[in-house]
Parts: C-alpha cells; structure tokens; sequence
C-alpha cells in the first residue's frame, strides 16, 4: 500500500508540474526536461508513468472530465445548474494549475498526432443535456434547439476565458462570466424561469433554485 501511494503521488507530481509547463509555456515549447526539473522526480520515474510529452499531456487534458465528475450542482433547475458550474469553471482557472493546463492543451488540440476533441465535445454534451431537461420542463423558449445552444454557450465560455487570460489574467473572469450570462439568458429562457435565476457565483451550500 505504501509503494502505491508513493507512485500515486509521483504520478500526481509530473502531471501538475506538466499542467504548469504547459499552461506557461504550451505544448510545442514545453520540454520533458523541465517537466522533470519541475516536478523534482525522477527521469525513470516519470518515463514509468508516461512514456512520452504527447501521453503525458492527453493524461493533463484528462484532468478536464475528472474535474467536471467531481462538480456536483447546487440547484434542481437545470438552467440554474448550467450557471453554477460556468461560474466553477470560472473560479477553477482562476485556482487550478491542473486545469488550466489542461484547457490550454485542449486549445492547442492541433498539435497532436490525433487532434483532440473529446474535451470539447464532453463539455457541449453536459450543456445539451441540461438544456434538454430545461426544454422539457417548459423552460426554454419555444423551438430553441438545445445542441445549437449548448454550442453557443461552449463557444461564449471558451472565448471569454480566453480573452480573460489575455487581458488580465483571468482575474476579470468572474465578471466576464456574469456578462455573457445577463446577455444571453433572455434569449435562452422564458420569463418565468428566468425570475428564479441567480446569475452570481454561488457556493456549494447555495440552497436550490
């Protein structure tokens, strides 16, 4: 068990110093020698985890759906559901090397043997789904298509974290997060459900919606 969790540690130890190379430096100009300079490991450790830069950095771009499985809502309303985690997204750039290694990878998806979409792709499925609930109870406005909203909404994220990193360092994310919500929710939502809706970050003892 010790020897488990030892190379557990090593493991977790190379993918958050990857994760900061990479979201320092990006992919191309990442090296596997400072990965290892920075997660003060051995070479033959790290090579017994990952055997090359492009394996090491799928596995970083993996920590996406292992965050996103550990998120757990706040609100019984789907659209409110939707919000809340934007706003965790949010605040996890703001706070996890990981991840934000992890999206920067996922940007630069081109630079792999195989182009990487699943990330993209499994944050589109999660909002079509919430969205698709949200339909189903009555609140989206009629004959909205919840995959082209989902798609709008996946795109809006990506450009305002992107925009955020550049301008300021993502400090303004939050903000920036607050504007695309109050833009787009009256042409998401009817009325009515837009009334229950709080557009702020919420904390995981938020009550629900």
């Amino acid at each position: 068990m010790a020897r488990q969790a030892r190379a557990l540690a090593t493991r977790q130890a190379v993918l958050l110093a990857a994760a900061e190379v990479f979201d320092e430096r990006g992919y191309a100009a990442a090296t596997m020698a400072e990965i290892l300079d920075r997660a003060g490991v051995t070479k033959g450790a790290l090579y017994f985890h990952f055997h090359s830069k492009e394996d090491l950095a799928l596995a970083v771009i993996e920590g996406q759906g292992a965050w996103l499985a550990t998120w757990r809502p706040t609100s019984d309303s789907p659209v409110q559901t939707l919000i809340d985690l934007g706003y965790a997204f949010a605040r996890a750039l703001q706070e996890d090397p990981l991840l934000r290694g992890s999206i920067r990878l996922t940007i630069e998806h081109g630079s792999f043997t195989h182009p990487q979409i699943e990330a993209y792709q499994g944050w589109s499925d999660v909002a079509r789904g919430l969205l698709e609930r949200a339909r189903d109870a009555g609140d989206l406005h009629p004959g909205l298509d919840p995959a082209a909203a989902a798609g709008v909404i996946t795109g809006a994220v990506t450009g305002i974290q992107l925009s955020s990193q550049v301008l300021t360092d993502r400090r303004d994310l939050l903000q920036r997060m607050t504007d695309m919500w109050t833009l787009i929710l009256p042409g998401l939502v009817q009325p009515h459900a837009l009334a229950r809706l709080t557009v702020a970050e919420r904390t995981q003892q938020a009550q629900p919606a």
